[in-house]
């Protein structure tokens, strides 16, 4: 996150000390620092709640015994202790006496007694300190019911009457409205927000949200109040001398002002230049995670749903939109017009938002739902794709869910300026125009795309916003039923588009993630900005739709819709957390299993199980254990899931109807099969969320019968054992060798699933290799990929293709090849693009190959050159996206180091793009120690355009680090990382960066000898 600006301010007045403190001070201005962490006791007020002296007006911390505390007063006594002590020590004794320095006497009897005695004293004290909990001394203190709530100090040297990160739940909002002058000229914006309260406990302060505005005037029933504010937790508070009382309903209006933001959160400004040349302004919002605070003082925490009224005064040559729609529109005396919304349903303040800008859209009605889509005018006529997609899924998901969207408009708008991929604001969701716009010459991939996200905005209207997560802990309700929703309704609604294949490689990529130490439970503890931020990542999206597929798989697919109906309707409109939904899915279970018991056991606890499988005769042994890459750090090896263990056999294997379900709750289990069957495939159709070793034995026996007939297994399978080996290899329970042994059926493999997969993790330790000194083994590498593909590589089309799963391989197969320089693929990639500059780009190039033919074309300074200017006045998004990648895709160091810096700027390229940039770049030699040193060199830029912990940081740390494979390189970046302190130390992509480079020393070290041999 940014820095919050805090300035000095004076000890308050009003405290009362306690007399057993008056030696030392316990009063600090923390508002010099800006912590993101539990603050230190040193820097804020300490009240002891002991004392009968208290700070008039705290309110409901005076009463709360069994609040958490941020330090204990064991910690404050026992400094206070040692520095009187300290002091004592220099005081001269009255019973010393000198003697000559080079005479010895003999100490007096009474002396002797004192020494004795200091001793003694001397000795308590030690094992006094001894004896005390180590928390003693530790920043967080010892917590306990009976120690000492501290408080920090406000902005303006009162003390602030919070000490939490959370907010107190004593006082709920019930309506807020929000009036708006955004000024799209000064970059400014005046705002009112009048919020009805309700008191659920008595209570004499009022804490909400509130960050980066000047606060102008406050009132309380009418009445003038001050406002506190303490920055670095971004909270305000209102102080009473009496208790506000319960039941009661109360009215709070502040008025305020602010700049227009510039880092893509809260109310930000945008920009884009038309095809006329005209710069072109516009304002909108993204407030999720905690950015709504940015806009307007609110209770900016999930559980605080309320209903929204917004009114937004703006010029009249543009437009406003928010949630809900108009109701009218009023012309001022001054000339503008101010656009007023009909009030929402209830929801939480991350789901508002408002647009102001100059927009054209098209619209349809279903379902008694208007339908529109936004763009930018120059680009209106690439609205109609994303339009009847949406169309089609608000259809699907109302069938579905068993639930109407309950709004009477559903707005998707794509902003020119726009960090995250897409927003689910409810009624209002906004895009990336690259997820959003599809033109007429888009492949079936870019369509692909755009519908996945779609799918996932759309059925967070469900999950996310009519139901939604208490807490940023379980984001995965959220974002992986989203994320499980898309796939699921694609492959319903839009079969032609082979999302089956991109859903299994996601959970390939989400076990890959998972299986670092450095990784967290699906519901997890949140507590500080960075935290939060941190949750929007490969666990909670994928890792919670692999654990949902699973779940579905083992349930039964009706059972789990009937589940879903009914969470959705049970606590419709309301807040919940995981072992809700496990309430409503065990209700609808006709088998004796215990739903919340198995999946807390993939909820709460990090990482994932490793099956091996042990064979002897018709009895065959399970084992289960966490599949860890880097055990070595850790000492707890007690985890244990409840496994819906599934498995198929040589006797009935390709049919979904021969699958068998083993739960597995124990360390170690039986199973006993007829003598006759000669294999086991377990997790079938790798529909669980685990690995399976099946031993040396088992795997000889598995990769001969898919040597002799490929076809005993379906495609997911077979893609499974591939994905499996290389995890074990990377584990260290299987060489390379035993790789090479299963790959060599490739050459007669056809399926886009397992060659896909095959290909994209020999393209990893290729990558890997090349960013190495010794060349000779990236050479190897790069000659066994062209003995497993090259034919494959070589017989590709290059002409228009309709099955976008052969689409998907082609471009990954012609690629790979075209990196590696194969001349059969850089010379036809070279004859397309000449023939496409050509026609003045009327030859089209099929969609999923332009890329590759960028790329190549790329290389070369002068049609580099040309790339970039297509690039600069490009009005297709999917277009731009891959010209900006292929200009990332360079060797040439000077442009590298151009590109980079233009993304960082933000005007020849944006901003947003910039983690894509960084992510190109490092897959190549020549730019990704540049890149490398760009981070470090520009790590403050950077975390002031992205905040501390977001899905952008964390994209931009992974490409720079992951293919590091040295010590040098890994002291390096330890060294970088701890430099940073709170700027960015702390964070667990940190972790997870010297985690992965750690693990690539020990397997290249590891398999050196066998790539020696390749």
């Amino acid at each position: 996150m940014e820095p919050f600006e805090s300035e000095g301010a004076p000890l308050p007045r009003n405290m009362i000390e306690n007399s057993m403190f008056e030696e030392e001070s316990d009063v600090m201005d923390l508002a010099k620092e800006s912590p993101s962490y539990p603050i230190d006791a040193d820097d804020v007020v300490y009240e002891p709640r002991s004392s009968r002296l208290l700070v008039r007006g705290l309110g409901e911390n005076d009463q709360d015994e069994e609040e958490e505390d941020y330090e204990s007063s064991a910690r404050l006594l026992g400094m206070s202790f040692m520095n009187r002590s300290s002091n004592q020590r220099t005081f001269s004794s009255p019973y010393a006496r000198q003697q000559p320095p080079t005479s010895c006497s003999v100490p007096s009897a009474k002396t002797a007694v004192l020494g004795v005695l200091v001793l003694v004293v001397v000795a308590s004290v030690v094992m006094v300190i001894y004896f005390l909990p180590a928390c003693t001394f530790s920043k967080e203190g010892c917590k306990s019911s009976n120690s000492s709530t501290v408080y920090p100090i406000a902005s303006d040297g009162e003390i602030f009457p919070w000490s939490e990160l959370r907010l107190p739940t004593s006082v709920q909002p019930l309506h807020y409205e929000i009036s708006l002058l955004p000024n799209l000229t000064t970059m400014t914006f005046q705002g009112t927000v009048t919020i009805t309260l309700v008191v659920l406990n008595e209570t004499k302060v009022i804490v909400l949200h509130s960050s980066d505005m000047k606060i102008l005037g406050c009132t309380f029933q009418d009445k003038v109040v001050k406002i506190l504010e303490y920055k670095p937790w971004q909270q305000i508070a209102i102080n009473f001398p009496e208790n506000l009382n319960k039941g009661q309903r109360y009215v709070l209006t502040i008025n305020y002002s602010a700049n227009l933001s510039n880092s893509y959160d809260g109310f930000y400004n945008s920009s884009y230049v038309d095809t006329t040349g005209t710069k072109r302004v516009l304002a909108a919002t993204q407030f999720e995670p905690l950015a709504a605070r940015k806009a307007f003082p609110c209770f900016d925490e999930p559980a605080f749903k309320a209903t929204f009224l917004i009114k937004i005064k703006r010029e009249q040559e543009y437009i406003s939109l928010s949630n809900m729609p108009k109701a009218k529109t009023t012309q001022l005396p001054n000339g503008l017009f101010e656009d007023e919304f009909e009030k929402s349903v209830n929801m939480s303040t991350y789901l508002v938002a408002f647009i102001v800008a100059n927009f054209s859209s098209l619209s349809t009605n279903v379902s008694n739902t208007l339908v529109s889509v936004y763009a930018v005018p120059d680009k209106k006529d690439q609205v109609q794709y994303a339009l009847e997609t949406a169309v089609s899924l608000l259809q699907f998901y109302n069938n579905f869910f068993g639930i109407s969207y309950p709004l009477r408009k559903l707005d998707l708008v794509g902003i020119p300026d726009f960090l995250a991929g897409a927003m689910e604001n409810w009624g209002l969701i906004t895009f990336r125009e690259t997820t959003l716009l599809v033109a007429n010459h888009s492949s079936e991939i870019d369509k692909q795309i755009v519908t996945s996200v779609i799918a996932h905005e759309l059925a967070h209207q469900w999950f996310g916003n009519l139901v939604t997560m208490r807490w940023w802990n379980d984001l995965w309700l959220n974002e992986g039923f989203a994320t499980y929703m898309q796939y699921i309704s694609i492959e319903t609604v839009f079969p032609e588009l082979d999302i089956d294949n991109e859903f299994l490689k996601v959970r390939f990529r989400a076990l890959e993630k998972d299986a670092l130490n450095s990784t967290h439970p699906v519901s997890a503890v949140v507590n500080t900005p960075e935290q939060v931020e941190e949750m929007f990542d490969s666990v909670s999206y994928e890792k919670g739709a692999s654990i949902l597929l699973m779940l579905n798989s083992t349930l039964t697919e009706e059972a789990f819709r009937e589940g879903v109906k009914e969470y959705l309707k049970q606590f419709r409109g309301g807040n919940t957390d995981s072992k809700d939904l496990w309430s409503s899915l065990s209700q609808v279970m006709k088998q004796p299993v215990d739903v919340g018991d198995m999946m807390h056991t993939w909820t709460k606890q990090k990482g994932f199980p490793l099956v091996t499988v042990t064979r002897a005769g018709p009895q065959v042994t399970l084992v289960q254990e966490r599949f860890l890459l880097n055990p070595a750090n850790v000492t707890d090896s007690s985890n244990l899931w409840h496994i819906p263990l599934t498995y198929v056999n040589d006797t009935c294997s390709k049919s979904i109807s021969c699958k068998q379900v083993f739960h597995f709750k124990d360390k170690t289990a039986t199973l006993k099969v007829p003598p006759s069957v000669k294999w086991l495939k377990f997790n079938s159709r790798n529909d669980g969320f685990y690995v399976v070793d099946y031993g040396d034995e088992g795997w000889d026996v598995l990769i001969e019968a898919l040597t002799e007939d490929m076809t005993v297994l379906p495609r997911e399978d077979r893609a499974s054992l591939i994905n499996n080996l290389f995890a074990l290899s990377r584990l260290g329970k299987v060489s390379f060798k035993k790789i090479t042994k299963l790959l060599a059926y490739l050459r007669n493999e056809m399926e886009t699933a397992p060659l896909m997969e095959a290909l994209r993790q020999l393209n990893h330790i290729y990558r890997l290799l090349d960013k190495r000194p010794d060349l000779p083994f990236a050479s190897r590498m790069k000659t066994y990929i062209y003995y497993l593909f090259g034919d494959l590589m070589d017989s590709q089309s290059w002409e228009e293709e309709t099955s976008v799963s052969k689409q998907e391989l082609r471009s990954a197969l012609l690629l790979t090849a075209c990196t590696l320089n194969r001349p059969n693929c850089t010379q036809q990639a070279d004859a397309l693009f000449q023939q496409w500059i050509a026609s003045n780009q009327t030859t089209r190039i099929p969609g999923d190959l332009l890329l590759v033919v960028l790329s190549v074309a790329a290389q070369k300074t002068e049609t580099w050159n040309t790339i970039s200017n297509m690039y600069m006045f490009s009005l297709f998004d999917s277009e731009k996206r891959k010209l900006l990648q292929a200009l990332s895709s360079t060797q040439d160091v000077r442009k590298v180091l151009w590109i980079l810096q233009a993304g960082l700027d933000g005007h020849d390229i944006q901003t947003p793009e910039l983690p894509l940039v960084i992510h190109i770049v490092c897959r190549h030699f020549a730019g990704h120690l540049y890149a490398w040193n760009f981070v470090k060199e520009n790590w403050e830029k950077l975390v002031q355009k992205f905040p501390l912990g977001s899905f952008a940081l964390q994209s931009i740390i992974a490409s720079t680090t992951n293919q590091f494979s040295t010590k040098t390189q890994l002291e390096e970046v330890q060294w970088f990382f701890g430099s940073l302190k709170e700027r960015g130390s702390q964070m667990r992509i940190v972790q997870e960066a010297v985690e992965t480079i750690e693990l690539n020393i020990r397997w290249i070290e590891s398999n050196l000898a066998t790539l020696t041999e390749l």
